[in-house]
C-alpha cells in the first residue's frame, strides 16, 4: 500500500507521451505482417454490444466462431466472444471452440452509474449463466471526484463477485482527459484486483487511443516491476483497420516485451476489425463475421 500511495500521481512532461509513439510508429515503418495480423486476431475479443442484439444473434455468433476453424484451417480463432449478461447462455450453449473464452460487460456497463449490490449481482450471474470473463466499468465519477477509496472497494467487491472468471476493468479513457487521471486509474484499478486493465467502452468519443494506450501499458510496467503481477492491457473502441491494430501490438512490445503479446495478457475489444485482418491476411474480401 505504501507504493500504491507514493505512485499513483505521476507527471507526464510535454511531449513524452508524443515522442514516445512517434519512435514506436518509425519502428514498425507501416508493415503489415501477416503472422503479426494473424497474432493480432487470435487476441480480438468479437464483440456484439448493441440495444438490438437478440438471443439469434449471439446464437449465431457462437455459430461462426465455433466454425471459424474449418473454415480457415491455418489461421488462429479469436480470443473470447463479448456481450451483454442477457446473451451469455445462448452463447455458451452454442460456443463449441473451447479454447474461445467468453467474456460478459457487468455492473451496470457501459456507465457503471447503479448500486453496488445491483452490480455485484449482475455480475455473480452473468459468471452462473457461463461467462468466464468479466468487463466492468470504474465508478468514472467517484474517481473524478477524488472519491479513490470507494473506486477501489467496488472493484474489490466485483472481484470477489467473479469468483473463477477474469476480471477486466474499463478505464473509460475518454472521460477522464489526462495523462495524469489514466495513469492514476490504472494503479488504482491494478491495486484493487483488475486482471486486465481496458481503454474504453465504445460507447463514447474518444474512445481507445495511442495516448492512452501508452500511458496504461506504462503503468502495468512499473505495477509489474514493483509487485510481481502481470496485469493484462485490452485497447477497445474504434479500432477497425489492421493498421491500428498492429499499432497497439507495437505499443505493447515497446512498453511491455513480447511476453504480453499474447491472448492471456493482450486483447482487442472489435467487430469490423475480424473481417478487415482476415481480408488482409488472405487478400480476399472477407465477411464471415
Amino acid at each position: 500500500m505504501k507504493w500504491l500511495l507514493e505512485n499513483i500521481v505521476r507527471t507526464f512532461k510535454d511531449d513524452e507521451i508524443k515522442t514516445g509513439l512517434a519512435a514506436i510508429r518509425a519502428k514498425l515503418q507501416g508493415s503489415l505482417s501477416k503472422e503479426e495480423m494473424k497474432l493480432a486476431f487470435s487476441c480480438i475479443d468479437l464483440t456484439t454490444l448493441g440495444s438490438d442484439d437478440t438471443q439469434e444473434k449471439g446464437k449465431k455468433l457462437a455459430e461462426k466462431v465455433s466454425l471459424f476453424p474449418r473454415h480457415f484451417i491455418e489461421l488462429p480463432n479469436v480470443a473470447a466472444i463479448c456481450v451483454y449478461p442477457t446473451l451469455v447462455r445462448t452463447v455458451r450453449k452454442n460456443l463449441k471452440d473451447t479454447k474461445v473464452a467468453l467474456a460478459a460487460v457487468s455492473a451496470g456497463f457501459p456507465s457503471s452509474m447503479t448500486f453496488i449490490e445491483v452490480k455485484e449481482l449482475e455480475t455473480v450471474m452473468a459468471v452462473e449463466a457461463g461467462a468466464s470473463e468479466i468487463d466492468i466499468v470504474i465508478s468514472i465519477g467517484t474517481f473524478l471526484e477524488g472519491n479513490e477509496p470507494e473506486m477501489m472497494k467496488e472493484i474489490s467487491l466485483l472481484k470477489k463477485s467473479c469468483g473463477e472468471a477474469h476480471l477486466k476493468v474499463i478505464l473509460e479513457t475518454g472521460a477522464l482527459k489526462t495523462a495524469e487521471n489514466i495513469w492514476k486509474a490504472s494503479i488504482l484499478s491494478m491495486q484493487a484486483g483488475a486482471d486486465f486493465i481496458k481503454t474504453s467502452t465504445g460507447k463514447m468519443e474518444p474512445a481507445a487511443t495511442p495516448e492512452a494506450a501508452w500511458v496504461m501499458c506504462s503503468a502495468i510496467r512499473e505495477f509489474y516491476a514493483k509487485t510481481g503481477k502481470k496485469v493484462g492491457f485490452k485497447a477497445a473502441g474504434g479500432i477497425v483497420e489492421s493498421s491500428d491494430a498492429l499499432f497497439y501490438m507495437a505499443i505493447v512490445r515497446e512498453i511491455l516485451g513480447e511476453e504480453w503479446l499474447n491472448p492471456r495478457l493482450f486483447r482487442i475489444g472489435a467487430s469490423r476489425l475480424a473481417n478487415n485482418l482476415l481480408t488482409s491476411i488472405t487478400e480476399e474480401k472477407i465477411s464471415y463475421f
